[in-house]
């Protein structure tokens, strides 16, 4: 049908004078109109309606070639959903379409069906806590939640079983005791970890508290850096003895020392290392750049935001920044990346650097020095980061009375209790024992590491919080250990327990037991991070977990009476052969 039959004479007359007036105005016309014949034209006197040509697209992208949650974000963006969270609290109901991922934006998460109920997810930059956050935290999980809370991998805390007519309840509560869950989940910056005893690691390069902070607040005032193509993971490491896990993420800042002779003023510096993602089997590379302190932040967003402009938004399994920097290699993204700042980074071999030292394996349990004379922190283990609201409440009245009311998570699932003065560290300990709370390491307890498993996320394929304390059990009166060892359980391929880094990872699977499904587990050993970083390799697939049981105290104790003296369980898994073990272990265990 010919355009101008579809207006009639009073729209005729009003787009003649509309384009007439713009065409006086002279200069560039964004306009441009299609004759009856089809041709395009830039007259807007041709007599014919204009309409726009130019193509919608979100980054370059065209609307149409969008996934699915890229069309989510499109439609309304995760921030502007609030008003949705009301209503759906007024109505008890659960987020249904589009909105369980917008939902997310707030940290809230619909984990139907393993719970029919929100899990919250908090933001709680380097895992820094004070006492009041956690007595409210504990407040609302036992009003509105499950009676229960998780320590998770990223230094956070989650509550769950919240149900829908208590979300908004929960939301405000969280602001009213000083944190927030902004941005917590879907395609964001997640929350920002920084050495959990930075500020008094008598070890430490430099502290990271500020930086951590800072990165939380920019990220929190900053519009344009929600809805990334996927999710993003920022970490700043301090070399202090506790290994934060910062080259699992996609940014990692490393502190380190410069001396003389190296063509840079002497003092202490960042690297960078890009592109963690060990879901994927990867660490983050080290960038060849040498910042400084105060440049952190600036570095940061600018990279992320050559990621916001150019991570694919078409394919979810593409849409990681490794894979942007597959795609342009290193030197471009961090060429891109030095063009949005107004100062140019530093080059310098990562051998000129003193890097930090080894990390201490479990150094966050038990009591430790600080570098302020007279106090130690007190390393507390929270079996695989379950806490009840009594024991929550009993540690931040702890941490009032013995310290100065801070708390410390770690990615480890436990947390520290700092600036206690020596004299009071065993009363303190005698506390944590009254809660149930353990303050002594044990060579395996300690390194159980599970993700929150079947009992409350959809896509795990076993109960690996279960499994973690049955093991542990089971290998206390197995085994006699006496060097750390860290297992992790991870209930899907996610792998949000990291079961890759761990000496001993294992990743839930459903197989056949006598005829009947069963919870199992593919294992992989020889995996660690920092000074011992290294994905860990395949030992045995598809292992039912009462069979994997006894497999693991056969391979730790064959690791026990093969060992080179001290040598760690991950030099001794790497070293070996993984058929040969495979076959030990399995010795005498039953066909699963």
């Amino acid at each position: 049908m010919n355009l101008e039959q579809s207006f009639n004479t009073v729209q005729k007359e009003y787009l003649s004078g509309f384009f007439s007036g713009l065409n006086q105005r002279g200069g560039y016309n964004p306009f441009v109109g299609r004759m009856p014949d089809g041709v395009y034209t830039a007259n807007p006197n041709s007599g014919v309606a204009n309409i726009a040509t130019e193509e919608e697209t979100v980054y370059g992208t065209p609307v149409e070639d969008l996934c699915k949650e890229e069309r989510i974000k499109h439609e309304l963006s995760g921030l502007d959903c609030y008003e949705r969270i009301r209503e759906s609290a007024a109505q008890d109901k659960l987020p249904e379409g589009g909105d369980l991922f917008r939902f997310k934006f707030y940290g809230l998460f619909n984990v139907s069906p393993a719970q029919e109920s929100f899990m919250l997810r908090c933001r709680i930059p380097g895992g820094m806590l004070r006492d009041y956050h956690l007595e409210g935290l504990a407040e609302m999980a036992e009003d509105w939640a499950g009676g229960y809370s998780h320590v998770t991998t990223r230094a956070n805390i989650q509550l769950r079983e919240i149900q829908p007519r208590n979300a908004i309840k929960v939301l405000e509560k969280l602001v009213d005791i000083g944190l927030t869950s902004r941005g917590a989940g879907a395609d964001n910056l997640r929350n920002i970890t920084c050495s959990p005893t930075a500020g008094f690691d008598p070890e430490e390069i430099y502290d990271t508290r500020e930086l951590a902070k800072a990165m939380h607040h920019i990220i929190l005032n900053t519009r344009e850096l929600y809805g990334l193509p996927r999710k993003f993971n920022i970490s700043f490491d301090g070399g202090g003895a506790i290994s934060v896990c910062a080259d699992t993420n996609d940014i990692a800042f490393y502190a380190v020392r410069v001396g003389e002779g190296h063509g840079v003023e002497p003092g202490v510096y960042f690297r960078v290392q890009l592109a963690g993602i060990t879901g994927h089997k990867q660490f983050a590379k080290d960038c060849g750049i040498l910042i400084k302190p105060e440049e952190c932040i600036a570095t940061a967003t600018a990279m992320v935001r050559v990621f916001i402009e150019n991570g694919d938004r078409t394919n979810r399994k593409k849409s990681r920044l490794k894979y942007l920097i597959d795609k342009w290699g290193m030197e471009k993204f961090v060429e891109k990346s030095e063009k949005k700042l107004d100062f140019s980074f530093g080059r310098l071999p990562l051998s000129d650097c003193e890097t930090r030292r080894d990390i201490r394996r479990h150094g966050h349990i038990g009591v430790h020095p600080q570098s302020q004379e007279g106090l130690s922190y007190l390393g507390v283990s929270v079996p695989v980061g379950r806490m009840t609201p009594e024991q929550m409440k009993g540690i931040a009245q702890a941490a009032r009375e013995f310290g100065n009311g801070e708390i410390r998570l770690t990615v480890w699932q436990n947390l520290l209790i700092p600036h206690v003065p020596n004299e009071r560290i065993e009363a303190l300990k005698g506390r944590m024992h009254e809660l149930g709370l353990g303050c002594e390491v044990d060579m395996i307890r300690s390194g159980l590491v599970a993700c929150t498993g079947s009992q409350g996320c959809k896509f795990a394929s076993a109960d690996t919080k279960g499994n973690a304390i049955a093991l542990g059990d089971y290998l206390e009166n197995s085994v006699d250990m006496d060097a750390p060892i860290n297992i992790h359980l991870t209930g899907c391929p996610h792998s949000c327990a990291q079961h890759y880094v761990g000496d001993i990872g294992m990743q839930a699977v459903k197989v056949k037991k006598n005829d009947q499904s069963a919870e199992g587990y593919n294992i992989v050993i020889g995996g660690g991070v920092d000074n011992e970083q290294g994905i860990a390799k395949d030992f045995m697939k598809g292992v039912a977990f009462e069979d994997a049981k006894p497999i693991i105290e056969n391979l730790i104790n064959h690791y026990k009476a093969q060992r080179n003296g001290d040598e760690s369980f991950v030099d001794f898994a790497r070293r070996s052969d993984v058929s040969e073990l495979a076959t030990i272990a399995e010795a005498g265990i039953g066909a699963s």
